[in-house]
């Protein structure tokens, strides 16, 4: 878990704690902001005004915040924000309400790529392995890139994981007859037990697992079009 590895870092370097506390929490608020901004922005686009009403469309962490989602982001890498209220009757346009759903996930995925090519360059232009954790600030850094690569490729996954009121549930409900789709979201009481499951089990190590399959992936194909140095 992401706590056990900063807790250990402390102990063992309280000076690179302090780098990594400082390079890591402002991207992973910037995470969450632009994944609700993405949603807020969206139905803005649109024609529903209250994510702009409620003050949403704002890149302010504090303005998308929820204590315990942000405390389980620290702890285990994924975590929640307060959902951006949204009114589908400005919208009426059900493929329009599944873009809304879908773009939270999308810009996380989008900042990972972002993060990769920023990844990508410091390899370049240090000589640093990307794969490697060797010690050092630089090292740091290069650790922690990829960290915050992989949360962001989590957290688009992990939200799209079809549980009321995950974005994929809401994205699979615009796709269902409203009858069905009203009866899928009566699952909502269930969904919080199997997320804890979820989370006990060791089963968010597979989302990892796989936002760190995508990471090395994107790494190498990012080299074959620039300078095949990996």
């Amino acid at each position: 878990m992401l706590l056990f590895q900063l807790i250990k870092l402390l102990l063992s370097d309280p000076l690179q704690f302090v780098v990594a506390i400082v390079i890591l929490i402002l991207p992973l608020l910037l995470s969450i902001s632009v994944h609700e901004w993405a949603h807020g922005i969206t139905a803005y686009k649109f024609g529903d005004p209250t994510p702009k009403l409620q003050g949403r469309l704002s890149f302010n962490p504090l303005a998308h915040l929820d204590p315990i989602g942000t405390l389980m982001l620290f702890i285990v890498g994924i975590g929640w924000a307060k959902p951006v209220n949204i009114n589908p009757n400005n919208i009426q346009d059900r493929r329009k309400l599944l873009l809304v759903s879908l773009a939270g996930p999308f810009s996380n995925f989008v900042l990972a790529v972002i993060f990769i090519l920023i990844l990508y360059f410091v390899v370049v232009a240090f000589g640093t392995d990307p794969f490697s954790y060797k010690d050092g600030v630089l090292s740091l850094i290069v650790v922690l890139l990829g960290l915050i690569i992989r949360i962001n490729f989590a957290l688009g996954i992990f939200n799209l994981i079809p549980l009321p009121p995950l974005d994929g549930a809401n994205a699979i409900s615009n796709l269902l007859p409203e009858k069905l789709a009203r009866a899928y979201f009566s699952l909502a009481p269930f969904s919080f037990p199997i997320l804890l499951l979820l989370l006990i089990s060791g089963g968010i190590r597979y989302i990892f697992n796989f936002a760190e399959f995508l990471q090395k992936t994107l790494l190498i194909f990012f080299d074959t079009i620039f300078f095949n140095i990996l």
